[in-house]
């Protein structure tokens, strides 16, 4: 079998959470050597700048709640375009191995006997707590961390807050993606587990202009994001590391402690 019928080759590139600035140098140059890039709905204008002049630019969105080009579908055009010789970008916010269904894509792509590569980028999680000067982890307070999805489907949909809690409760920062839509059960759960005066934050358009975050307690999770108007895409961050700019909250609370500029 001749899969090999043309010289292209794909690279799954991680745009970072929304800065440019943030954009890995190799990131820029695999950007920069596209013929075709496929981008997903969460990069901006200001990271396809860097696209040369002449290559084709394919929007192929993806947001949780929104209507999505099928997975499928972006399969498919990976492959026909690599095959057809062309320099393909899959261009995705954040990391392509984090909640970025790349591992898929790469297996679809490797299986067709097609080269694939993955350039890292800055996954929302880690710009989220960057942009609060907040650590996910701390000698005194967080010896790991906890990356899941608040929007698991199929199979995963079992997904068990209470266990994640007990994990959280050994020293764990625990740090979910696309959670604010289930953000009262996902709450629920982890009280089962974590008390109700666990520090947390939510972030949402991490690194970008429109940044905004609130930061409360687990007890008040839910009503926090609904007060302050929180929506995707955006970041919950769960744990002691984010004590201190908790107490610093508490202190401001008649000036509505919770945005950022």
């Amino acid at each position: 079998m001749n899969d090999r019928i043309g010289t292209g080759r794909v690279s799954l590139v991680g745009a970072g959470p929304g800065d440019p600035e943030l954009l890995t140098i190799k990131a820029v140059r695999a950007i920069r050597a596209a013929t075709v890039l496929l981008v997903d709905d969460l990069v901006g204008d200001s990271v396809l700048r860097y696209a040369r002049r002449g290559a084709r630019i394919v929007h192929v969105g993806k947001r949780g709640g929104c209507a999505s080009t099928p997975q499928a579908f972006i399969e498919k055009l990976m492959a026909a375009e690599a095959l057809q010789g062309e320099r393909v970008v899959r261009l995705k916010g954040g990391d392509p191995f984090v909640f970025g269904r790349g591992g898929e894509e790469a297996e679809h792509l490797r299986a067709l006997g097609i080269e694939v590569d993955v350039v890292n980028g800055i996954t929302a999680g880690l710009a989220a707590t960057a942009a609060l000067g907040v650590p996910l982890t701390h000698r005194e307070h967080a010896h790991g961390v906890m990356m899941v999805t608040g929007h698991a489907r199929g199979e995963d949909a079992s997904l068990h807050w209470p266990t994640l809690a007990a994990a959280a409760a050994q020293g764990l920062t625990l740090v979910i993606y696309m959670g604010v839509s289930t953000v009262r059960s996902l709450q629920a759960g982890l009280l089962e587990a974590l008390p109700a005066a666990t520090p947390v934050a939510v972030v949402q358009h991490a690194s970008l202009p429109q940044q905004r975050h609130a930061v409360g307690t687990l007890g008040g999770l839910a009503d926090l994001v609904e007060q302050h108007g929180l929506g995707s895409p955006a970041v919950i961050v769960v744990g002691d590391v984010l004590r201190g700019m908790h107490h610093a909250a508490l202190e401001a609370q008649p000036m509505k402690h919770a945005r950022a500029a």
